[in-house]
């Protein structure tokens, strides 16, 4: 591989730290605080974690936060570095029924969900149930606890299929979904549970934040979730050839998770209570491209095989988001290219496949079932089943090697 980093804790001086470093007096608004994440041990979650984390050292803010999963043993073995710091605790349980700890949180993040896009193909009904019912679990939790601010991780899914001649996908688009197909389980999940927040917010004043997620790089990716990244860099780093299995035509963006956590973070602590914000990079690139990108950052260049010749007049299939609202509201951007992005995703799941652990189907999992008995170090609940019996999830939308 030409440049590709070695994966664990962030060091001085590492290019994707220059998001977070910019941020301070948004960290200050952390101080003392007590945090609770559902979904903290996939992508999204490790990388609000990693920034959690490091803001809370640097700064000597003084917070903790508390990670709901399913699976503590197993993320203490993956993210020994997240897992063993003394401001993380793990709750170990279901989101859609975890008992309420009885110590207070200034601040929730609902970021589970589903960690591979089959489990929305294979299970659509249990997907919406999930999304819905365990949103609605985190939100009377987030009352009950007396939170300052939630933040809940939705999903660009929601504005259904777009093509090129619609270009970015703005917060005032309001979609395309097919509500008779089964497969629109996991988009009309993830906008049920956006009504809930405003519903919420409409009844009881909670102060909630939405971010619509799109596509992400960099250490964290499920290399089992099927996303075309992750499928094509697996493809790469076993000498290939990099398969390409529809036309290459359609266009996806990517942001870095240490960008996606700083916004994340920002909406939190800034963002306007029932607001929606997309999350994402406006840089936009084909997925043929993507394969060639990938494949001229490894030595030997193994072979890009595109597998459907592209159909001339063929409207072009594009997620991209734009970003004009986070901008312009609350200052944020993109600090971490494409390129360094890519190489960030080459060094991790070239670790990973070195390591044996590319098949794990337990890395990446969110908090949607309980998990055996653990010997990490957990959170006791201590708690009441206050609330309704609910359930929450969320995927992040990527898209297959097509």
């Amino acid at each position: 591989m030409r440049g590709t980093p070695a994966c664990g804790p962030f060091g001085e001086g590492d290019p994707q730290l220059s998001a977070w470093t910019e941020m301070q007096s948004v960290w200050e608004q952390l101080r003392g605080k007590r945090v609770f994440i559902t979904g903290g041990t996939g992508f999204i979650g490790c990388w609000l974690l990693e920034a959690f984390l490091w803001a809370n050292n640097t700064f000597h803010l003084g917070a903790s936060v508390v990670i709901l999963t399913r699976d503590p043993e197993g993320f203490s073995r993956r993210v020994p570095h997240l897992a063993g710091e003394s401001r993380v605790e793990l709750l170990q349980g279901d989101v859609r029924t975890f008992a309420f700890p009885t110590k207070g949180f200034s601040l929730v993040i609902h970021a589970g969900g589903p960690g591979r896009k089959s489990l929305a193909r294979e299970t659509p009904l249990e997907t919406f149930s999930t999304i819905v019912n365990g949103s609605r679990h985190v939100l009377d939790f987030a009352l009950h606890c007396h939170a300052e601010s939630a933040l809940f991780v939705s999903s660009g899914a929601v504005y259904g299929r777009n093509t090129w001649q619609a270009g970015h996908l703005s917060e005032n688009h309001f979609g395309a979904l097919d509500p008779s197909d089964p497969l629109s389980g996991y988009a009309e999940g993830k906008r049920a549970a956006e009504f809930l927040c405003a519903a919420y917010r409409h009844a009881y004043g909670l102060d909630v934040k939405i971010a619509r997620c799109f596509t992400f790089a960099g250490r964290y990716l499920n290399p089992a979730a099927g996303f075309a990244i992750t499928d094509f860099v697996l493809d790469a780093v076993r000498g290939g050839p990099v398969l390409v299995r529809g036309d290459g035509t359609a266009r996806r963006s990517y942001l870095h998770g240490a960008d996606l956590a700083a916004w994340l973070w920002m909406i939190l602590l800034r963002g306007l209570s029932a607001r929606a914000y997309n999350v994402g990079s406006e840089e936009s690139i084909s997925i043929g491209e993507l394969a060639h990108a990938i494949a001229e950052m490894c030595e030997p260049q193994p072979e890009v095989r595109v597998c459907t010749p592209a159909t001339p007049g063929l409207r072009v299939e594009c997620y991209m988001p734009s970003t004009k609202r986070a901008q312009e509201e609350l200052g944020l951007r993109q600090t971490v290219g494409l390129a360094d992005a890519l190489r960030d995703t080459l060094g991790w799941l070239r670790q990973m496949q070195s390591t044996g652990r590319v098949g794990e189907q337990e890395y990446g999992q969110s908090s949607l079932s309980d998990g055996g008995s653990s010997s990490a170090r957990r959170l006791n609940p201590e708690a009441s089943r206050a609330g309704s019996p609910s359930t929450g999830g969320s995927p992040m939308h990527m898209t297959r090697r097509s």
